[in-house]
């Protein structure tokens, strides 16, 4: 069913969109969402925590539901798509991996930040093992120039993997920026190239766009916008631009706008739109999931959240350190409070 089309999209909303509604989907809900977009005709539908398999922690954030069971809820009801994971090394390990597998997901995404690309051989190498379609998924692609991004990648491929991602996590880049690095993997890979973008700075579809004229063929969508920070491109959305474009994604454009409206919507707590802390992400190019983890942080000492994350930028915190925002926010209120008592 999948050859005919000149756009792979996967969904991300159960995956991505879990930052959003702070890890709280029940199996009823992914089931709704999955078999609707099973209907729609969307070929991969990503499913786990918003951190990725295991990612359920004090740190990352509790999940309401076991992962497993949201997984093999999604598998039970898709007929077409193949439901995929996002596993990132040091979080989620093999035994993960082989847990997801037998439930019957088809494709597992190793994600490692983008110059670490190393610590992905052995999850990769045990992927494809399973017989899993496997990608390779570089974050926070802003901070790598475009040719340490494709000798990174470079590095994903020999490993395995049959798609290398560019993923925007802080939803940092500019259009430019985007064909830079996507240019560079095409020039140096032989596996298609996907990206994944966030909306902080209001550019997801326009990278997007960007990443398709430059030869990506891979892309990743939230429908209704559901994903970290102000979410990702937004799924029906393209889907739409796609169509007038002439591009074939093989997506039913009506069912994803019903889904979106009636299924999707109503489980969003906050509507997704590019608040202060949202654009703040992307001006100071700090990891999109890490805007809650700020927020909280900022009540428990009465700062701005957004001082909090302009400090995280510039200590280029990545994902996986979430643990520094109550010592950074800690600091700042230490500062502020020795300079309102002079």
């Amino acid at each position: 069913m999948t050859d005919k089309r000149e756009i792979l999209v996967t969904e991300v909303a159960l995956r991505d969109g879990s930052h959003a509604i702070k890890h709280q989907f029940t199996v009823e809900q992914v089931v709704r969402v999955a078999r609707a977009l099973d209907e729609a005709n969307v070929p991969f539908i990503e499913v786990s925590h918003g951190d990725g398999l295991a990612g359920s922690s004090l740190q990352y954030g509790l999940s309401r539901t076991n992962e497993m069971e949201l997984i093999e809820a999604a598998v039970s009801v898709c007929k077409q798509a193949t439901i995929g994971v996002l596993l990132l090394p040091g979080i989620g390990t093999i035994k993960d991996l082989n847990a997801a597998a037998k439930l019957g997901v088809g494709m597992a995404r190793i994600a490692t930040h983008s110059t670490e690309a190393d610590i992905s051989a052995q999850h990769i190498a045990r992927s494809k093992e399973l017989g899993l379609l496997t990608v390779g998924f570089l974050m926070m692609a802003h901070m790598a120039p475009p040719a340490k991004l494709a000798e990174q990648a470079k590095l994903m491929e020999s490993y395995g993997a049959d798609v290398v991602y560019i993923v925007d996590s802080a939803g940092a880049l500019l259009p430019d920026q985007v064909a830079e690095r996507v240019r560079a993997l095409k020039e140096s890979l032989e596996v298609p190239v996907g990206f994944h973008a966030h909306n902080n700075l209001s550019l997801a579809m326009a990278n997007t766009l960007a990443a398709i004229k430059e030869g990506a063929t891979r892309i990743d969508g939230s429908v209704r916008c559901l994903g970290a920070g102000a979410g990702n491109t937004q799924t029906e959305v393209f889907v739409a631009v796609m169509e007038r474009m002439g591009i074939h994604t093989g997506i039913d454009l009506y069912k994803m706008m019903d889904l979106a409206e009636d299924i999707v919507a109503p489980l969003i707590q906050v509507p997704q739109e590019i608040t202060r802390n949202s654009l703040v992400l992307g001006y100071a190019g700090v990891y999109s999931s890490f805007r809650l983890h700020a927020e909280r942080a900022a009540k428990r000492f009465g700062i701005d959240s957004r001082d909090i994350l302009i400090e995280l930028g510039a200590r280029k915190a990545v994902g996986g350190q979430e643990d520094m925002i109550i010592d950074v926010a800690a600091e700042i209120a230490k500062r502020q409070a020795a300079v309102e008592s002079r």
